[in-house]
């Protein structure tokens, strides 16, 4: 039996969590055994999950100081996580003192936790929702009354598409969220691929997320990942791995070779 501490909002310590072992990639202490004997399985078969992890976190900086710079004001942060550093509301007001953030996660251990460190926020809040019914979070109450879709929005959907399997449509759910956003907003997207890795190193990633309560990691590639931005105008250099994207930099092909995050920004126009 454990003997860590485990405080109230954990639900099920025993049971590896997506967010806490997001948060122990970074460096983070909110995990615990089970999210880190996962998590170091994951590490032991792909040890540059540390480097993109932390390189997708970087990307949430650039993209949200970018689009803060363009006027953007409202943050719709979908499969948010647990808070970290330099989350969405700390760039976005860093950049516009004015913005506000709503994150979004259906995971009660986000939920709890999340709740708690925002109190004192008035512009940020968190709201249960599922990304897989896109419905659920255009339609909930908090969302209805914190964001004006007459006026831009930033849209991130941050290392989360991955969990959603083909069968469930992951580019109609996109497709969905994006529907109400006004020309001016944006939509910010990393995900999954395998890059060059073996089926073996492929199916060890794949059997310690299996374990978590999100299931299985679906990874896509370029083209797959491109038609999520279908009605956008993609921004800087396309799609590209994680560590690559600039607002600045004009398009090119990273080495796909590499497993890791891609991650793209589309402009609605």
């Amino acid at each position: 039996m454990s003997s860590e501490h485990h405080p109230e909002w954990v639900i099920d310590p025993e049971t590896p969590s997506v967010a806490r072992m997001y948060d122990y990639y970074l460096g983070g202490k909110d995990n615990f055994a089970s999210d880190r004997k996962a998590a170091d399985q994951v590490v032991a078969a792909m040890p540059n999950v540390l480097e993109f992890t932390r390189a997708n976190r970087r990307l949430l900086s650039r993209a949200v100081t970018m689009m803060a710079g363009r006027g953007v004001r409202q943050f719709l942060d979908i499969g948010s996580g647990l808070p970290t550093q330099e989350n969405v509301h700390q760039v976005a007001q860093r950049a516009a003192p004015d913005s506000r953030v709503i994150y979004v996660d259906n995971d009660p251990i986000v939920l709890t936790h999340a709740r708690a460190l925002l109190a004192d926020n008035p512009q940020t809040t968190v709201v249960q929702a599922d990304l897989r019914e896109p419905g659920s979070v255009l339609e909930h109450p908090e969302v209805k009354a914190r964001i004006d879709f007459d006026r831009p929005v930033g849209l991130l959907l941050l290392a989360i598409l991955h969990f959603v399997p083909d069968e469930e449509r992951p580019a109609e759910i996109v497709a969905k969220l994006r529907a109400p956003l006004v020309p001016g907003s944006y939509l910010v997207i990393s995900h999954g691929h395998r890059g060059a890795v073996s089926r073996e190193v492929e199916e060890q990633v794949r059997s310690a997320y299996g374990r978590t309560g999100a299931g299985d990691l679906i990874p896509r590639g370029v083209d797959e990942v491109t038609t999520f931005f279908e009605g956008t105008e993609l921004v800087g250099p396309g799609i590209v791995q994680v560590a690559d994207w600039r607002e600045d930099a004009e398009p090119f092909e990273s080495d796909m070779s590499r497993p890791g995050f891609l991650a793209g920004v589309g402009r609605v126009g």
